[in-house]
């Protein structure tokens, strides 16, 4: 931005601006009134004080049309990537007189997007306009803004004058979740009971005393759930809601946020939502750690962490002590984890054997970043 877009940006904001038209007629004015010294005509000095006095009138107008303004903001509902953010404002004429031709203009964070504007045509004396906008997302993120913006040149339009309202904003997009069909990472872990290997019978008893009430087999639901007489009785399968959740194991999903390529990152923070809700529909008891949020849990509050976090934000430290599921990018970290413990590794270094620092016991694998993460994540443990 130039220094004369500068100047005249301050002096729209804090008193008025000449437009093109006022920035004519000012040197119409100046003509006549040189032309008049000259020739000591009285009809050019009519001229030249009216186009003086129009000046005048304009350049103090605009500011008392953008008194008595007053905008409110609805609280904006969170979407994932891809959907289209619906922000609501509500500009308000407290006064009793009309505010005709005016342009609001919200100001959205440089990394969400442009600013948006709309005209006004008018707002009756005490009276509303709704403004309602959808602006499409494409990157995951807590964004927050502050400013609205009021301009306008009526009634003359010889000069712009504009006006800043603080209306706080806050827009959380969520990350992607994939839509997993089976994922044996999970499956694995969740088999697990955290204190001692329970067998299958001894598992299928301790659930049996918990059932709350019966429903319909739907999609994706473990087949460990279903209840054989009942569903042999009905001739149609029917599947436990219980009153607990009857995952042998709770199961951590921690992702590390330490150092991280940016597109490495993204697809970390895609997998960790992804499993978790996974994870939530095979009904096991599953939380989320974050070196910097610690263990959370909860649609909302885990899509809010991973809409928030940032890789750098904080270091892997005080990890919790059960078996955990790690997301990283740091081969050297896998030699830290929990016995029993799975993971997930975004490696840049294609001889990077994860075998040469973690045994057996540790099974994950690699992710690939130019294939489909959804199947990486649905494929069988090595």
């Amino acid at each position: 931005m130039g220094i004369n877009q500068q100047i005249a940006d301050w002096l729209e904001s804090r008193w008025v601006t000449p437009a093109y038209s006022g920035w004519l007629l000012g040197g119409i004015a100046l003509c006549f009134f040189g032309a008049a010294i000259n020739t000591m005509a009285g009809w050019l000095y009519v001229l030249s004080g009216v186009s003086f006095a129009l000046l005048g009138l304009a350049a103090v107008l605009p500011a008392r049309v953008l008194l008595g303004l007053n905008i409110r903001r609805h609280s904006i509902e969170p979407v994932s990537v891809g959907d289209e953010l619906t922000i609501e404002l509500q500009i308000e004429n407290q006064t009793t007189q009309a505010k005709t031709l005016l342009q609001v203009q919200d100001l959205l964070p440089f990394v969400l997007g442009q600013p948006v504007q709309t005209p006004i045509e008018t707002i009756a004396p005490k009276d509303s306009y709704k403004w309602v906008y959808y602006y499409p997302t494409q990157r995951r993120g807590v964004y927050r803004w502050h400013n609205v913006q009021l301009r306008t040149a009526t009634p003359l339009g010889l000069f712009w004058c504009r006006r800043h309202h603080h209306v706080p904003a806050k827009a959380i997009v969520y990350p992607t979740v994939l839509p997993l069909t089976i994922c044996p990472l999970v499956d694995e872990l969740g088999q697990k009971d955290t204190a001692q290997v329970y067998s299958q019978q001894r598992f299928q008893s301790a659930i049996e005393g918990l059932t709350r009430s019966l429903r319909p087999y739907r999609m994706g639901d473990p087949t460990r759930l279903i209840h054989w007489r009942t569903s042999a009785r009905y001739g149609e399968l029917q599947v436990r809601e219980l009153e607990v959740i009857t995952g042998g194991q709770e199961i951590i999903i921690c992702l590390d946020t330490g150092t991280w390529q940016s597109d490495n990152f993204e697809q970390a923070v895609i997998a960790a939502a992804s499993l978790y809700f996974y994870a939530q529909r095979q009904q096991l008891n599953v939380k989320l750690w974050t070196a910097l949020t610690g263990l959370v849990q909860g649609d909302r509050v885990v899509l809010e962490t991973l809409a928030a976090t940032e890789p750098g934000e904080a270091s892997a430290n005080n990890l919790p002590t059960n078996p955990l599921l790690w997301l990283s990018q740091n081969p050297i970290s896998l030699s830290t984890l929990p016995s029993g413990s799975r993971w997930v590794l975004w490696s840049h270094v294609s001889s990077f054997e994860p075998k040469t620092l973690v045994n057996q016991n540790y099974p994950g694998f690699l992710i690939q970043t130019k294939q489909p993460l959804q199947l990486q994540l649905q494929q069988p443990l090595r």
